[in-house]
């Protein structure tokens, strides 16, 4: 197309990413009328206030879609990835959500999941080759 430039941006600048969220937001909300959406993003910080994990989710439609979850090593194990989930779980709950969705793979943390309650919906095999990504869902307790 003329005059309309491609530019490639590794990593996606803050502006790029908070512009296509925020016109895919406006788009769902036109089409569904589902207008009310919040972050869910928590962290864990030591008392030197370097950061040893997080989750990034959002609750819309009545879901909790989780994105991201990570503990550091120096922390796993010890129920730091509970204390997450058990937060944004509450605040989505809190928020109006009745179900929670996620994906992993199986060389992260399927079984971590499944303790929780979530049960596998979906597979995908060979991604990446030898391996596979898991869609997990959870019906959240009011």
């Amino acid at each position: 197309m003329e005059g309309i430039e491609l530019v490639f941006d590794p990593p996606p600048a803050e502006a790029l990413s908070r512009h296509v969220l925020n016109a895919v937001l406006a788009h769902n909300f036109a089409r569904t009328g589902v207008s009310e959406s919040h972050a869910v993003n928590f962290m864990l910080k030591n008392a030197r206030g370097e950061i040893l994990g997080g989750l990034i989710g959002h609750v819309w439609g009545g879901w909790l879609q989780i994105s991201l979850l990570f503990v550091s090593a120096a922390v796993r194990g010890q129920g730091q990835g509970s204390r997450l989930m058990d937060a944004a779980e509450a605040m989505a709950v809190e928020r109006g959500a009745t179900a929670a969705t996620l994906d992993t793979h199986s060389f992260q943390a399927r079984g971590f999941y499944e303790k929780r309650g979530y049960r596998v919906f979906g597979q995908l095999d060979d991604y990446p080759p030898g391996h596979s990504k898991f869609f997990l869902r959870k019906t959240l307790a009011r």
